[in-house]
């Protein structure tokens, strides 16, 4: 079997790092992500990444993994195994024990903090911005599965690069043997036929009414209540929310693989976190640090899809045109413009990219693209936590949209 880097390679890679990803690559072309996902699923973590670009091609790569060598849980429920403190300097923390040394024929993303961060956690940002007290998910307020051994689907070759990673700080020749043992234990779970689905499958589950978590009357109040404070001038916009819940029997993994049906989108997830899961499908990135470039990608204004080029043409226009969305995207263009300010080098913030249509598989959104240079003294930490949550679930200004929200909404969001 061919290993790269090989073992040699690896020993020179010394001085570069002191961690090596090595890989071997297989056929995907009896594979999909979800039937190699059922596969090579153990224990009670495991992840899957799926992207659709422009929610209408596959995008070249999808990740999957489990059994992380660490599980954080960062809340203040010490009985539930949670830490305490800013989540993103416990990352950092971890993270930053590794310098990863380059190998050619990987993405971007080949092992690191997979999992999320709930809307709760930006107190530990804007400490001035409330909570709200209720609590009944009961969740933490994050959860992040550090992974150093995964598949990589590479839609564009039809490979899986199954990929672990080899500690440079030891011994090198028993950290490669066991990072090819952990390569070849993955293939050989590959390797077996799927023989049934590992849940029950329901082909139509008994459906359920969704509740809210208020009441129209409730609702109704809160926004004739925030009507009031942008009359005022505390604020231009604040998101206000509400949570819809049912009941269903169907297994976690069954919705997620209905919702990349119906839902094809640029960052679709299914995270098992223990005693819980979170699936979605969203087109938005909130912000990308890569060698000191910071990007963030303003998402705000729909329509609906049409039935034919025609139809979209025309709805394309309309939301061109419509000065509603056209107002409200320029606003979190300059929250972000604003929050890529905090953290980059005066004068290097640009708008690369205004009010652009978008198409997905459903609808089609107005996006911006909004750069900058990373400031020397700061970490991409830092521009997370400047950009953290994304205007387009706070409102504008920022922090006074949230202390609304806090002082509005009835529960805490979670992983929102």
């Amino acid at each position: 079997m061919k290993y790269l880097p090989s073992l040699d390679e690896a020993r020179r890679l010394a001085t570069h790092g002191n961690i090596v990803p090595v890989y071997r690559e297989v056929p995907a072309d009896l594979e999909t992500p979800v039937s190699a996902f059922l596969k090579i699923a153990r224990g009670k973590h495991s992840f899957l990444l799926e992207s659709v670009e422009g929610g209408e091609r596959l995008a070249r790569y999808s990740f999957l993994g489990t059994e992380p060598y660490r599980v954080l849980r960062n809340g203040a429920h010490a009985e539930r195994n949670e830490e305490p403190g800013d989540p993103l300097a416990q990352i950092e923390e971890e993270l930053s024990r590794f310098r990863v040394a380059p190998v050619s024929g990987l993405p971007r993303f080949h092992g690191g903090a997979v999992g999320y961060l709930g809307y709760e956690v930006v107190r530990h940002f804007e400490p001035r911005v409330p909570q709200a007290a209720a609590d009944p998910l009961g969740l933490p307020d994050a959860v992040l599965m550090f992974t150093d051994t995964l598949l990589v689907f590479d839609h564009l070759q039809h490979v899986i690069k199954v990929v672990s990673h080899v500690r440079l700080d030891g011994d090198i020749d028993t950290a490669y043997r066991q990072a090819v043992w952990r390569i070849e234990e993955l293939v050989g779970r590959l390797s077996q036929p799927l023989a049934s689905l590992p849940y029950r499958s329901e082909a139509s589950p008994a459906r359920a009414e969704a509740c809210s978590n208020m009441s129209r009357e409730q609702y109704e109040a809160s926004v004739a209540r925030i009507k009031k404070y942008i009359v005022a001038g505390d604020c231009i916009q604040a998101v206000f929310s509400q949570r819809f819940s049912r009941p269903t029997s169907a297994h976690p993994f069954e919705i997620y693989r209905a919702l990349r049906t119906v839902n094809p989108s640029p960052y679709m997830f299914y995270l098992e976190l223990g005693d819980f899961h979170i699936v979605g499908a969203s087109p938005e990135m909130l912000v990308r640090v890569e060698d000191g470039h910071i990007d963030y990608h303003p998402i705000a204004g729909t329509r609906a899809r049409g039935r034919d080029e025609a139809e979209d043409a025309l709805l394309e226009e309309e939301l061109r045109s419509d000065e509603k969305e056209r107002a409200e995207h320029i606003m979190l263009v300059d929250l972000g413009r604003n929050d890529v300010g905090r953290v980059s080098e005066p004068g290097s913030v640009r708008v690369t990219q205004l009010m652009d249509v978008e198409r997905y598989s459903h609808v089609m959104h107005l996006v911006s693209h909004v750069t900058g240079r990373l400031r020397t003294d700061m970490s991409p930490y830092d521009a997370l936590r400047a950009c953290f949550p994304a205007g387009t679930v706070a409102g504008a200004p920022k922090i006074r949209a949230m202390e609304i929200i806090a002082e509005l909404e009835r529960d805490r969001r979670g992983p929102y």
